[in-house]
């Protein structure tokens, strides 16, 4: 099987059918981030073996490939028609055929989601305060309460003085026994706008009695306004107890019947999955605590909040169905609702959620350890400490590169490890790692194959070099690699203030220029 060749028109044409495809854009997502087709889902090609399988789980679904014309779409091509992968196209000439047809490209990430967000603020009318205003009522000691909606890593590096986290689809879960008294001022904040919105919207649409306000530009809006943030915040929202969680069932029942979310039975959900002609991602809301805790054999990851703020990191398949499934059905409705006013067509909750249909603990074997893969060189850690004068490369990523990894070790990114690696590819040894040890031995196989045998992998990676008492060290040193495999968000590196505002003004603008764009609509539903 050989791919097949499909011009800007046609894709354009494609993506606006309301069919199944995976639209994919090969290059590192700094690349990415600077110009890109709206619907193009980010997948690396130096990550493509660990992550397409979860992406593009079926076999004979439409694949659109492309990249800037560095022959990256062409590599991925042969590794997914190998792997069976049956319709495969490049897109001729790649984004610049794009844009040269006359379409519009795009900066940013997660550019359907956060363009989502803006709509909903004009549709809905969601209300907002300012970074001063809410300092004022704080100073004045006014009933509030914080409800932070990402992440608990986001929340803890950088978060509202006060806050507490309720990452996106906990918050209504978790509303009424983080926030009992109805006098209280909700104020729902993320890093810029997205989250906020929809976090505030979210309990506005469920029927909370409190006044809820999004803190306009979040924890950016804060900093820009000269209010300084806290670091290391750890409060978290608490789970609901019986008339917490009675109320967040009836408040999301009827969430459900505004927004016609649906509700599958394992039978039905079967039956989907039997339908060789369409995709189906099975997808746990959960936090990952309670997921890895148990959860049903097939399904992943993705919670709630995140699975609304960045679509297109968990699905790669427009126009696929979705199956979301929690132990309540709250978080599960509460994140379809979202789904289906994006345009999702096909989005059900597993009725009774987890129940009793098996638990699988842990997380999932990725699909790469099904590959057969080529046998590397292994090194220890202690090993890899003895041999001083040896390279050694890391393949984390480059902000976890500057958060640490082991002494001497220098960044490189995968796609680009030949080239970039010359000066040092006539060493005696070289030794490769990462946080994820995997990434390392699809590095150490791309070498092998292009006829250089002296790469050892770490055994373990950086965790084993770590847990052995090896020295570790910050910062970007003297890196191999060009730093673009990270759209870096405005904040990463330094706190700047005008990237901050360049970001927030972007995120305002996006609406009008995805209705240009024209693949990208939105059904309405009433205030």
């Amino acid at each position: 099987m050989t791919a097949k060749s499909i011009d800007a028109d046609s894709l354009h044409r494609q993506l606006k059918g309301g069919g199944e495809i995976a639209l994919i854009d090969l290059r590192e997502q700094g690349a990415f981030g600077q110009r890109h087709i709206l619907r193009a889902v980010n997948l690396p090609l130096s990550r493509l073996e660990l992550e397409y399988r979860r992406l593009i789980p079926r076999r004979d679904v439409p694949v659109v490939l492309c990249d800037a014309g560095e022959g990256l779409a062409d590599k991925a091509a042969d590794i997914l028609c190998f792997a069976g992968w049956t319709d495969v196209s490049i897109l001729t000439g790649g984004v610049d055929a794009w844009e040269a047809a006359g379409h519009i490209l795009f900066s940013g990430v997660n550019v359907p989601s956060k363009a989502f967000g803006e709509y909903v603020e004009a549709q809905f009318g969601t209300p907002h305060i300012s970074a001063r205003d809410l300092d004022a009522m704080q100073r004045r000691g006014d009933k509030l309460a914080i409800l932070d909606s990402r992440p608990f890593r986001e929340f803890h590096n950088m978060s509202i003085p006060g806050g507490v986290d309720a990452p996106g689809a906990e918050l209504v879960h978790r509303v009424r026994q983080a926030v009992p008294d109805e006098d209280t001022t909700i104020v729902v904040n993320c890093a810029g706008r997205t989250r906020s919105i929809i976090g505030a919207q979210s309990l506005i649409n469920a029927g909370v009695p409190n006044r809820v306000v999004a803190l306009e530009n979040g924890t950016m809006g804060w900093m820009l306004a000269g209010l300084d943030c806290a670091r290391g915040a750890s409060d978290v929202a608490p789970f609901p107890d019986g008339p917490a969680d009675q109320w967040a069932r009836a408040a999301a029942a009827k969430v459900a019947d505004r927004f016609g979310v649906q509700r599958i039975d394992w039978d039905g959900l079967q039956a989907w999955l039997s339908e060789g002609d369409r995709t189906t991602f099975q997808l746990d809301v959960r936090t990952k605590e309670e997921f890895e805790a148990g959860h049903i054999p097939g399904f992943r990851h993705a919670p709630g909040g995140q699975l609304v703020q960045a679509t297109d990191e968990y699905v790669g398949v427009q126009n696929a169905r979705i199956v979301l499934a929690d132990d309540n059905e709250v978080r599960a409705i509460m994140t379809a609702s979202w789904l289906i006013q994006m345009g999702w067509p096909d989005v059900a909750v597993l009725a009774g959620g987890i129940g009793t249909r098996g638990s699988e603990e842990g997380i999932p074997k990725d699909h790469v350890y099904e590959l057969d893969l080529m046998s590397v060189a292994r090194i220890s850690a202690a090993d890899a400490m003895a041999m001083t004068d040896t390279p050694m490369v890391n393949f984390s990523k480059s902000l976890a590169h500057r958060r640490g990894h082991p002494k001497g070790a220098q960044f490189a990114i995968r796609a680009r490890a030949m080239q970039d690696l010359a000066p040092i590819l006539a060493s005696r040894w070289i030794v490769f790692t990462a946080d994820d040890p995997r990434m390392a031995v699809l590095a150490a196989q791309d070498l092998t194959r292009a006829g250089v045998h002296r790469v050892k992998v770490l055994d373990g990676g950086n965790a084993a070099w770590r847990a052995a008492g090896g020295e570790m060290e910050d910062g970007i040193g003297q890196p191999y690699s060009a730093e673009d495999d990270v759209f870096h968000k405005p904040y990463d590196l330094e706190l700047d203030q005008a990237a901050m505002q360049r970001y927030l003004d972007w995120e305002v603008a996006l609406v009008p220029k995805v209705a240009q764009e024209g693949t990208l609509t939105w059904p309405t539903f009433d205030p």
